[in-house]
């Protein structure tokens, strides 16, 4: 039995181009900088608060110290995270052109630990659906779309057929959620804020009923509004990265257990603090706290629940 799986990490550099070959690099720490969001992640995300309002005061403060996370993305320091969080297998996510699914399934196919998922690249690809599916015969178990770092809507023309040319494979949609900012004003140009917005997503999930999506983050700031506005759809999940465990004990309440996947969005956070918080918001139901962490992540992506401990895992991939 798999102990944990994070639905939701990440390889590489997701902000600039050639991203992927950081994936490779040895050796990697991370670079001094002043984190704020190390005092929510030492309380569980329980202080997110004071970390959004840190955030709005100081938000080049806030945008370095994520570029700092964001180059920690070696494939290295994921397995040695994954070892001490305990976390069997983690689901990697591109964003192209940055980071593509040709990037992470070449990771895959090696390490037996790391789940790849595909993504478009709305820079060129006008008919994915070819790409796709030679990506989903490689062992691809989802599609991620990031609205903001792609500056396509979710709701827009060209997502619609990313996600029309997709749903033949059965396989579950993943997209960022939450309005967020990831680089400094003077690369403002680099992205588009409000696509992050909720009410994108709606249209979205209710024009393919017949494909499962996973609400990144569970919406950040605006998890209330995916909570009214998205937990009517059947077709929709929740991920649990940055929320705390109140939030998360309404996600579960609202979404059902059954919908609620445990992620980290490493190494944008931690797994370990991500961890403490489902764990808290669990209050010791274990088969809860295994359904959150393991059984509703294999069940959404066909991933047979048995397998090699976290620390074989981790170990038997860094000799390869």
């Amino acid at each position: 039995m798999y102990s944990t799986i994070d639905a939701h990490c990440h390889l590489g550099d997701i902000l600039f181009r050639g991203g992927g070959a950081l994936i490779h690099l040895k050796g990697v720490r991370k670079r001094p900088a002043f984190d704020p969001l190390v005092v929510s992640e030492i309380f569980s995300y329980r202080w997110g608060l004071l970390e959004r309002v840190f955030t709005r005061l100081f938000p080049s403060v806030t945008v370095t110290a994520q570029f700092a996370r964001n180059a920690v993305g070696t494939r290295e320091n994921l397995l040695r995270d994954m070892e001490k969080a305990g976390v069997s297998l983690s689901v990697c996510m591109p964003v192209p052109p940055c980071v593509t699914g040709e990037d992470l399934l070449r990771v895959s196919e090696r390490d037996p630990a790391i789940i790849a998922f595909t993504g478009v690249d709305f820079t060129k690809d006008l008919d994915p659906a070819a790409s796709l599916a030679s990506d989903v015969s490689r062992g691809a178990r989802g599609l991620k779309l990031h609205p903001i770092l792609q500056g396509v809507s979710l709701d827009s023309v060209r997502t619609f057929e990313a996600v029309e040319a997709f749903a033949p494979h059965g396989l579950p949609v993943l997209f960022h959620c939450g309005m967020s900012t990831y680089y400094h004003r003077a690369d403002s140009d680099r992205e588009v804020p409000g696509y992050g917005a909720v009410h994108h997503a709606v249209r979205l999930v209710g024009e393919f009923p017949e494909v499962n999506f996973i609400a990144g983050h569970a919406g950040l700031d605006e998890v209330r509004e995916v909570i009214d506005e998205l937990s009517e759809f059947s077709n929709v999940w929740v991920d649990t990265s940055f929320q705390s465990p109140r939030v998360i004990r309404e996600l579960i309440r609202v979404f059902g257990p059954e919908r609620v996947l445990f992620a980290s969005d490493w190494p944008w956070g931690s797994m370990v603090a991500a961890k403490r918080a489902v764990r808290a918001a669990c209050r010791g139901d274990r088969g809860l706290e295994q359904r959150i962490c393991c059984v509703n992540a294999a069940s959404l992506l066909n991933i047979p629940l048995s397998g090699a401990s976290p620390a074989a895992a981790a170990t038997a991939a860094r000799q390869r």
